[in-house]
């Protein structure tokens, strides 16, 4: 007989200067909620932020879902490229305790099926306590590509998504053990760490 899911909190950062001024509507929380809730089968709490890009806001609306909201992943959108205004990475890295470069790395890999401005991209993941926080693209479009993956490309490749490493990812810091749908993204686990019955 299977166990109950565990519950999960995860924290939802838009940061966009316009978007947090009410200039346009916020597209990238949305965005995430509705994937999450189609990939992740535990039950979800969701904790949403929308918020400009200020380094020093950004640092401190992470430090409060880890510290004080207990959110065990926590995935941001916007903020990640070239351009003064786009300080993301920095606030990220400023609060990690260790970096997780692998997940930007795999990003911009599948990026770069699309655009060559790919490379442009300062995507990264870190690690505080028993989180993990993502740096996710800002378009709704490259967050699902980037988190499930790109099923074939042009040259009849298949390319995994980040979110398939997500759940082991947070078995290891102590966190909660996320079970997926497997039709929207299967997770990666060894065989000697999936649980029977999940």
């Amino acid at each position: 007989m299977s166990q109950p899911l565990e519950p999960v909190r995860i924290g939802l950062v838009s940061i966009s200067d316009r978007a947090s001024a009410g200039v346009y509507e916020d597209k990238g929380l949305p965005a995430l909620q509705a994937w999450l809730e189609r990939a992740v089968r535990n039950p979800i709490e969701f904790v949403l932020q929308l918020i400009p890009d200020e380094q020093a806001q950004i640092s401190a609306t992470l430090i409060d879902l880890v510290d004080n909201r207990d959110c065990a992943l926590i995935l941001t959108t916007g903020g990640t490229g070239p351009s003064p205004r786009d300080v993301t990475p920095e606030a990220t890295q400023a609060v990690a305790h260790r970096e997780m470069p692998g997940f930007g790395e795999q990003m911009r890999q599948i990026s770069l099926n699309f655009v060559p401005t790919a490379i442009l991209s300062r995507q990264t993941a870190v690690i505080r306590h028993k989180s993990l926080i993502i740096n996710l693209p800002g378009q709704p479009k490259s967050i699902q590509e980037t988190l499930e993956g790109v099923k074939m490309t042009a040259h009849g490749q298949t390319v995994p998504g980040i979110f398939a490493a997500v759940p082991y990812c947070i078995d290891l810091i102590g966190g909660p053990y996320l079970v997926t749908d497997e039709a929207v993204c299967k997770a990666f686990r060894p065989k000697s760490a999936i649980r029977p019955g999940s």
